[in-house]
């Protein structure tokens, strides 16, 4: 009868990187890591072929990126990231939650991650 949108629980989603993306360490820098951005768009071919563009986006992450992004594997929870950071960061992470949820948003808008609500095994 009426439509309305569910609302779904962040803290329980887990997050993972899109197949296809990878993480690299980022040279001379042992805490930081570089996301691998694969450019698959038809458009972005063509930008590639004729235009001489990079095959691949290389998005170089600080510290605290690299520490979530490297456990976005669909084992991890929002809560248990948040959890994480706090415990191997401490105040440096402050505020830990908005801060992250912040972030995984930003990483979802663009297309970098999935959120798999709770229940769901994980990538297929």
């Amino acid at each position: 009868m009426f439509n309305k949108k569910k609302r779904k629980n962040m803290l329980v989603m887990k997050p993972i990187l899109r197949e296809g993306y990878r993480l690299e360490p980022s040279p001379g820098e042992e805490k930081r890591l570089t996301l691998v951005v694969p450019r698959t768009g038809w458009l972005e071919r063509l930008s590639v072929r004729w235009l001489g563009q990079p095959e691949a986006i290389r998005v170089r992450l600080d510290e605290l990126g690299s520490f979530v992004l490297s456990r976005c594997d669909g084992t991890h929870t929002v809560q248990d990231l948040a959890d994480a950071l706090e415990q191997a960061f401490g105040s440096e992470a402050e505020p830990v939650l908005p801060r992250l949820v912040q972030f995984l948003k930003i990483l979802d808008a663009n297309g970098w991650i999935r959120m798999t609500p709770p229940g769901d095994s994980g990538p297929p």
